[in-house]
């Protein structure tokens, strides 16, 4: 067909795409409506249609609508990525709404803001008398509103942003914001770890906040594994002293002074320092490695950034530094592409350096659920369900009724329950209510038909085999010399899944749990090609007993030859690391930088820059605005390998816009920015 297009526009084939006039690029991509004679062939005949050429892009939007297969639909995704509209820029509002504004900004302008340059903005708004009449109150709200966003650790990230790619601890600090803005008194708050995703820095500004709510005479129950909250609690319920079978118990509950030593409790053993995650002897030496050249994505000020092979490296700084943008969108994609035909378009950057041919692929092992369906689950996802089916097959009982593997899948027709599809609930729509799930009376919850559930292995059906925790399953398996599926299982043991059950939906497991699973696939299939595999926030949902099982995990995989590169907050996994990329120094506009980076203990030297003691604390707004200041902050941006021009913008952004603390010291000439080094500090 793009012979015939070609052969009627009379442009040659040979030119490569970018070459031709834009006339001729946008009838390939979007067609044209003057008929062109095709000609087709069909079982050695040959026939000339005239019609009109759609388009490769047009074509390919209406085949993804209009396909019912959800492989051509992968298929065609793949091809497609995010883009901001032409017209409106991103903007998403008309000409005439933008040409509205307040401040010399208009309404999206201050929403592509930080909330905490916002904040700033209507701290600074000067309006003329009639416009503070009309809008006193109004003022007075929004500064309130952002404010909360602000105590509460969220002032880096920018009002516009969409909720989906919100962590579910921002998101959760967000909703607890509105709560403190209500002013409600005499309720009971429960949050899931709302310290997810959040710098140990900020960590302060949290345990305020839900002090502050306490304090308005409401009760505040946290559902926490940070040790800096549990010690700022009034009173610690311990649940355990293991987890699965094995817990359910409560093992302690009083205040942080009645902990007392001896206990079979993880986390008093812990935090009496009787259990400890110690940092590794050495750190493992490295030669090769991959460099982002000049990645300016986002907030990145134009950085280059080394990422070792073969070693652990751990990506830190707080909330909105840049992490993500970093290695998610730019070293990530990036490689994704030398690696594969993927589509994504990598952030900006000059150019990919080192040794990119010593690995082979790159994954990202996210937080997303491990599959579509609710009937996915942790056993299929690391394929251990497939030998499991088998054994049932082969049972005499099974062999009887000519049952094969098929009939134990509940994803397929044969011998699952009709009734349900294999998931063991029937969902009932409400019309004005909230879908009702109910356990399906044909099966009671089992999943699969009577005759499919009376084929029993060793005294178990397979219902009873998926109601199996994986510790349970491993014990069962070993016990009766499936040496094949013990080998799959056992990964999720490794990475402290053992509790988790075998069936469980992958709807009811948490984004750190999903990760996991995805990590003990990764482990169970022995990849032998050299992987970088990069991991955000592992710790995500983890007791510090099990980030030891974790980093135990990250560390076979790179025995066997593989990368490891973590974007994390945790000090235990920060301090185990073998090279440390620390961004900062602050979140938003205010971060982007490398501000060093090498093993902890180095990284930590280097926050060393002066004696502080007795220094006085002082907040960058109120300072005086001296030329003497910027050229000795330039000069110590320097010192951290920028150039001149690039130290002297971030100088200025640092100086004009965030309140990174600075530290003036008594008799010193000038002024050092001795705090800003959040992760070294902390």
């Amino acid at each position: 067909m793009l012979e015939a297009v070609s052969k009627h526009f009379g442009f040659s084939m040979d030119v490569p795409f970018n070459e031709l006039d834009k006339e001729y690029q946008n009838t390939i991509l979007y067609g044209c409506n003057e008929k062109i004679p095709f000609t087709f062939k069909r079982r050695n005949k040959s026939y000339m249609v005239n019609r009109k050429f759609e388009g490769v892009i047009t074509r390919m939007e209406r085949l993804y609508i209009e396909t019912k297969s959800n492989y051509n639909r992968s298929y065609i995704s793949k091809f497609m990525s995010d883009r901001k509209c032409p017209v409106c820029g991103g903007k998403r509002l008309r000409p005439e709404v933008l040409a509205v504004t307040v401040g010399d900004m208009n309404i999206m302008d201050v929403c592509d803001l930080s909330i905490k340059d916002s904040y700033q903005f209507f701290q600074d708004l000067e309006l003329t008398e009639r416009q503070l009449f009309i809008g006193k109150e109004i003022l007075k709200e929004i500064k309130a509103r952002l404010k909360f966003l602000v105590d509460v650790g969220l002032d880096y990230i920018t009002m516009s942003r969409s909720s989906g790619t919100l962590s579910g601890g921002e998101a959760q600090r967000i909703r607890l914001a509105t709560q403190i803005g209500s002013g409600l008194v005499g309720v009971l708050y429960i949050l899931d770890e709302p310290s997810i995703g959040l710098h140990s820095r900020d960590t302060d500004r949290l345990i305020k906040v839900l002090r502050q709510l306490q304090q308005l005479g409401n009760t505040v129950v946290v559902v926490e594994h940070d040790e800096e909250i549990i010690r700022a609690a009034d009173y610690i319920i311990d649940i355990g002293p293991n987890a699965g079978r094995v817990g359910g118990e409560i093992v302690y509950q009083g205040d942080m002074k009645d902990l007392q030593k001896g206990s079979n409790s993880h986390t008093v053993r812990y935090l009496l320092g009787e259990e400890t995650i110690d940092p590794p002897v050495a750190h493992r030496p490295w030669n090769n490695y991959i460099e982002v050249k000049g990645a300016r994505e986002n907030n990145l000020k134009g950085i280059d950034v080394r990422f070792p092979l073969n070693v652990m490296t751990v990506v830190t700084g707080v909330s909105g530094s840049g992490k993500s943008t970093l290695v998610r969108d730019v070293f990530f994609k990036a490689l994704k592409r030398e690696y594969s035909d993927a589509s994504d378009r990598p952030g900006e950057h000059l150019s990919l350096e080192g040794d990119i041919k010593m690995v082979k692929d790159i994954e990202f092992v996210d937080q997303n659920p491990i599959g579509k369906s609710s009937r996915s689950n942790p056993v299929t996802y690391v394929k251990a369900y497939d030998e499991i089916r088998k054994i049932f097959a082969d049972q005499p009982l099974a062999k009887q009724l000519g049952f094969t593997a098929v009939y134990f899948s509940f994803n397929t027709e044969g011998g699952r329950c009709e009734e349900c599809k294999g998931e063991g609930t029937v969902t009932v729509e409400m019309q004005f209510m909230a879908d009702l799930v109910l356990e399906c009376e044909s099966c009671h919850g089992k999943r699969f038909k009577a005759d499919t559930l009376e084929v029993k292995f060793q005294g178990q059906n397979i219902h009873d085999i998926l109601e199996m925790t994986v510790n349970q399953a491993v014990e069962f398996f070993s016990e009766h010399k499936q040496s094949k599926i013990v080998k799959k299982l056992l990964p999720l043991q490794q990475v402290g899944l053992g509790y988790v059950k075998l069936g469980q939906s992958s709807s009811t497991l948490s984004g750190g749990e999903n990760q996991r699973v995805k990590l003990a696939y990764f482990l169970s299939i022995e990849k032998s090609q050299p992987t970088i595999f990069v991991f955000d926030e592992p710790t995500t949902g983890l007791h510090v007993h099990d980030i030891k099982k974790l980093l135990e995990a990250f560390d076979a995989l790179i025995s066997r030859g593989h990368t490891i590169v973590i974007i994390e907050h945790n000090l235990d996994v920060i301090k185990c690391a073998d090279h440390i990329i620390d961004m900062g120094p602050e979140g938003g506009r205010g971060g982007g930088v490398l501000l060093s980076s090498g093993t902890p203990e180095e990284v930590a030297e280097n926050s060393k820059g002066l004696d502080i003691s007795g220094a006085t604390i002082i907040d960058p707004f109120t300072y005086e605005k001296t030329e003497e200041y910027i050229n000795l902050f330039v000069e110590l941006r320097k010192s951290k390998g920028l150039t001149y021009e690039e130290a002297k913008a971030t100088a200025l952004a640092d100086y004009m816009y965030y309140a990174c603390l600075m530290v003036k010291a008594g008799d010193a000439d000038g002024v050092v920015s001795g705090a800003c080094h959040s992760t070294a500090n902390t």
